[in-house]
């Protein structure tokens, strides 16, 4: 008997300060004491669009505001690196991931 697993992505949409959205696909998220963050894939509307992505993942800190969810840049760099060195390591087995 085979199962048929349908493959839904968790999809979040972005707004920045100046009102452009972005949509992301969500790929992982990790909890910590110091928080909750989240592995972001850039998702793209167009081919030529994902053929000029770089690929690299965006990383941000998930914050809670008046019962909403926000998402920020981790602005500490040994956070960074702490956090992106575990997704790193959660992910490589699933996505070709360069360290650079």
């Amino acid at each position: 008997m085979s199962e048929n697993m349908d493959y839904n992505p968790d999809i979040i949409e972005v707004v920045d300060d100046d009102g452009k959205k972005y949509t992301f696909e969500v790929l992982d998220a990790i909890e910590s004491d110091d928080g909750r963050y989240l592995a972001l894939l850039p998702v793209h509307e167009t081919a030529e669009a994902l053929l000029e992505d770089s690929g690299e993942l965006v990383i941000v800190k998930v914050g809670e505001e008046d019962g909403e969810e926000y998402y920020y840049p981790i602005e500490d760099d040994d956070e960074y690196d702490f956090v992106a060195d575990a997704f790193i390591e959660r992910l490589q087995d699933m996505f070709d991931i360069n360290e650079e």
